[in-house]
């Protein structure tokens, strides 16, 4: 089984940034793609990023792009960072790191989330 731990929330002024990380324990070699999510307050989930392996290609949402840059260590690792600048208040939310193995059309494994609020 493959567990994850996110880590890094808090409470941020709008303009500043926070480090969101998560760490993959468990059977992760097979490990596809990683993505963070989030949901607001009365909101549906909605993705954030996502970081592939082998190459560690990304992808954001248009929302976050330019603003949110996903990394993680090496292909080896299945840690992975989310760094988020400019913060505004409408990315307050809990934001839930994700995993997709090889072979999955969707994530199967999810975070227990952590919190982001971004005051005005």
């Amino acid at each position: 089984q493959v567990q994850l731990v996110e880590s890094g929330g808090g409470l941020v002024q709008a303009g500043g940034s926070l480090r969101l990380s998560c760490a993959a324990s468990g059977r992760t070699l097979s490990t596809y793609a990683m993505g963070w999510f989030r949901q607001g307050s009365g909101k549906e989930r909605e993705f954030v990023a996502s970081i592939r392996w082998p190459g560690g290609s990304t992808t954001y949402s248009e929302s976050v792009k330019g603003r949110f840059t996903l990394s993680r260590d090496s292909a080896k690792s299945t840690s992975v960072y989310l760094r988020m600048n400019n913060l505004q208040p409408e990315d307050t939310a809990v934001y839930y790191c994700a995993r997709q193995r090889i072979g999955a059309s969707t994530y199967g494994r999810w975070g227990q989330g952590t919190q982001v609020t971004v005051t005005s």
